[in-house]
């Protein structure tokens, strides 16, 4: 009875997910953007700052390579 009760109750919630994951596909897309574009000579990726997040990666890799490095030495001179 208990296995029973289980493949009932397991095909059940696969046929809600089964169900919900229908009408999430089906929505209609988004109506297109007003402007369809521009002629003017800009340069790709929309020009956004990349100074700052460079300096944070290039301190945390020197970071890492650093402690990678004093890891390396201590336990060679232990």
């Amino acid at each position: 009875m208990k296995k029973f009760l289980k493949k009932q109750v397991f095909a059940l919630i696969l046929i809600c997910f089964m169900a919900l994951a229908h009408t999430g596909i089906t929505q209609a897309p988004p109506p297109p953007p007003a402007e369809k574009g521009t002629n003017s000579n800009k340069a790709p990726g929309g020009g956004a700052p990349v100074d700052g997040g460079l300096a944070t990666a290039l301190l945390m890799v020197t970071g890492f390579g650093g402690w990678k490095l004093f890891k390396s030495r201590r336990v060679r001179g232990a």
